[in-house]
């Protein structure tokens, strides 16, 4: 290959591929904050289904 091929590869290469690698940065971004919103949601059911466990096996006292 002569030296022009393979400086035309080297400068057009990196403009090819940078919309796509943003583009999958974008979608791995929104992937990963999706998980972490259902972590999120998934605590915060736990943590009220047991406070609600521990509402119903509470013992009532009465002083008198």
């Amino acid at each position: 290959m002569d030296w022009q091929i393979i400086v035309a590869l080297v400068v057009v290469i990196p403009l090819v591929i940078f919309p796509a690698a943003f583009i999958w940065y974008l979608q791995v971004g929104g992937v990963i904050a999706v998980l972490r919103a259902r972590r999120a949601r998934a605590a915060k059911r736990a943590k009220r289904a047991m406070a609600q466990e521990k509402a119903a096996t509470a013992t009532v006292r009465i002083d008198k």
